[in-house]
Parts: structure tokens; sequence; C-alpha cells
């Protein structure tokens, strides 16, 4: 009967214990959950209907993007510009990627003027595209220069950003070997 009382007491005594350290672990996440924190994995409204490989992490950049069927548009363009080589070569570049839907906002006639220049394809192009990697804690009011040389800005909060005030992030957060990579619905324009 000893040995059941000591057992009882220190079940009781370990369940004192333990359930401030729960209740405190459960404040700490409750708090962190009202700061609306930065996403750490891919995030986005567009993620779950982004098709894609597996595994781009040991992808560079322009073989990653080919491998979602929604950037398709984008990576024939970037091609197109001859900016293939130039992106895998960057050793740390963040991309705001416009998907196949903003491509399409285009006219036909607009499309094909871009196309058929490559100068200013590759001028807007390069304005998608930061020499550093961004990550999603710096998007709520970030200010960068883009590889063309203009601004570009972003702004929002938790898992809502905003590019330039008009293109939304769909899918933000990608990994490449060199690249994040963040799929737009809008194709940015450089500041004439």
């Amino acid at each position: 009967m000893r040995f059941t009382r000591m057992r009882t007491a220190k079940a009781t005594a370990a369940a004192l214990v333990a359930i401030p350290l729960a209740l405190g672990g459960l404040a700490s996440q409750s708090h962190a959950q009202d700061a609306s924190p930065s996403p750490s994995g891919t995030f986005g409204p567009g993620c779950s209907a982004l098709a894609q490989k597996a595994d781009t992490v040991k992808d560079k950049v322009v073989e990653a993007a080919a491998a979602y069927p929604q950037l398709s548009h984008l990576v024939s363009a970037a091609v197109r510009a001859r900016l293939s080589g130039a992106l895998d070569g960057k050793p740390d570049v963040t991309i705001f990627a416009p998907n196949d839907q903003a491509f399409q906002q285009a006219s036909a006639a607009q499309l094909a003027s871009l196309l058929g220049n490559q100068g200013e394809l590759k001028k807007v192009l390069t304005y998608h595209v930061v020499d550093q990697q961004i990550t999603p804690d710096q998007l709520s009011k970030g200010s960068f220069t883009t590889v063309e040389g203009g601004k570009l800005t972003t702004s929002g909060s938790g898992t809502d950003f905003k590019v330039n005030g008009k293109a939304n992030i769909v899918c933000g957060n990608i990994k490449a070997a060199n690249a994040t990579i963040y799929v737009i619905d809008t194709v940015l324009q450089p500041p004439s």
C-alpha cells in the first residue's frame, strides 16, 4: 500500500509540474499566432493549384521554374531573351515570376511586340529579378532594386502580399538552388 501511495504522489507531482508547463506552451503559441508571423514554407492561395515536380530545391532557377507548367510563358520568354545562363549563374536571386495567366492579360499585339523586341523583353524580365534572396519577413514593407535597375516594392502581411501595389503573390517562397521564387498574377512594367 505504501508503494501505491508513493506512485500516486509522484504521478500527482508530475502532473502539477506538467500542467503549468503545458499552459505556458499554449500561451506562447497563441501569442505567436496573434503576431501574424511570416510564413516559413510556401504560402499563398495559388500553391495548391500549382502543379509541380516534387522538389526544386536542387535545381537552378530556370529549371526550377520549368518544373511548373503555370510558368511556361515566363520560361519561354527567358529563353527567348537569352537570360537562362545569366539567371542560373547568379548565386542568390529572387524572381517575382508572372504566371501564364499574367501573360494572357496582355493583348496578342502587346505580347507579340514584347516577344519580338529582345532588348525590351530582357528589360521587362530583369525587372522581375532582385539580386538577393528575399524572405517572407522582408515582404511586408519591402523596397528592392531590380537587376533591370528600377525599384520594386512589396507590401502586405501574413500570407497576403502585393508587388508594386497591384500584383498578388499567388504562391510564394518556392526554393531553388540559387533562388527564391514568388509567383505573381501580373506582368510588371519597369518604370519609364
